[in-house]
């Protein structure tokens, strides 16, 4: 019998009605476990662990850091496979953070909820189902992180939530979903040909903003942050643009600290090579920012503040965003 364990962090899936009518993390893992119908029938046993008890948005990077320690040790010690429980919100970001150091076969898999236990047609049992079977599954092994939802399995380097209140929000735009659950089992029939997976980051701290760029921008919340910031994310517009008025802004900062050149459009990869005019891809890139490729804005700041942590130079930067952003 696979063996699979479900850390509960939280999260919409977990939220029962207080005094005041609004709903807030009160269900333990345990027991929305114990609430999934066909689980006991799946062949697959499940240990619980009450890892966290907050909304996603509150979510840290110490709790992501102590989750994949927590994730490692189970694995280590036999689990065939991991199932983690939490709030949608950051489930694109935790997902990411745990597939950049998760070097093992064995399935870790993230999911949560849309429609609380309270509503009808809460969406929680039917997703914890899909993630524990996909965690259990051979066919699972080797992709790293993954995000089920809604009976899709998705990679955590592709996903993004991209709706604030539909059963369906989480979307792969960049190659779609790798699978999707039938009648229990995860069919994948599609694969990301490279992951990128790092050492683990031990303590240490950077600050990373993503600072859109808008129409009519002149510089004035890059200049605002660029002081403070150890590394920075510019999404940029279509395949990395950014006005005249700010490209002397991202140069200067440039030169200082690691600036990542991604696009705000939420699908497609930057270019390097086609457009020339000032403010253009190969004019950001001449001045020394780093391009995201295909990594949206999000998933590029994780990345570089995992590589900043971690000590990576300039040239490493360089080298780890070229391939993760392929």
């Amino acid at each position: 019998m696979k063996r699979v364990v479900v850390f509960g962090l939280g999260g919409t899936i977990s939220m029962t009605a207080d005094s005041g009518g609004g709903v807030v993390p009160a269900l333990s893992a345990g027991q929305l476990v114990a609430g999934v119908p066909g689980l006991a029938g799946s062949g697959v046993a499940v240990d619980v662990i009450d890892f966290r008890r907050i909304p996603g948005a509150s979510l840290s990077f110490e709790d992501v850091s102590e989750l994949a320690a927590a994730i490692d040790e189970r694995l280590a010690g036999g689990a065939d496979g991991v199932v983690v429980t939490q709030g949608t919100d950051t489930i694109e970001e935790v997902a990411y953070l745990l597939d950049l150091t998760h070097a093992r076969q064995e399935p870790v898999v993230v999911t949560g909820a849309m429609r609380n236990p309270t509503l009808a047609g809460a969406d929680g049992p039917a997703n914890i189902l899909a993630a524990i079977q996909t965690a259990a599954a051979e066919t699972a092994r080797g992709l790293g992180a993954l995000v089920v939802f809604a009976d899709e399995v998705h990679a955590a380097a592709r996903v993004r939530k991209t709706h604030s209140t539909s059963g369906h929000t989480f979307q792969s735009a960049n190659g779609g979903p790798l699978g999707c659950v039938v009648e229990g089992e995860p069919r994948i029939i599609n694969q990301p040909r490279t992951r990128v997976t790092l050492p683990p980051a031990i303590g240490g701290t950077a600050e990373v903003p993503v600072i859109p760029t808008v129409l009519g921008d002149t510089g004035m919340a890059l200049r605002a942050v660029g002081e403070y910031a150890d590394g920075l994310v510019v999404a940029a517009f279509g395949a990395g643009h950014v006005p005249g008025a700010v490209v002397d802004v991202l140069g200067d900062l440039a030169g200082r600290i690691p600036v990542v050149l991604a696009s705000r459009g939420g699908a497609g990869s930057t270019l390097a090579r086609t457009y020339a005019f000032p403010g253009s891809e190969k004019d950001m890139l001449g001045r020394g920012l780093v391009p995201a490729g295909f990594l949206d804005p999000v998933k590029a700041r994780l990345l570089l503040r995992h590589l900043l942590v971690t000590g990576h130079d300039r040239a490493g930067i360089h080298a780890v965003f070229e391939q993760a952003g392929r």
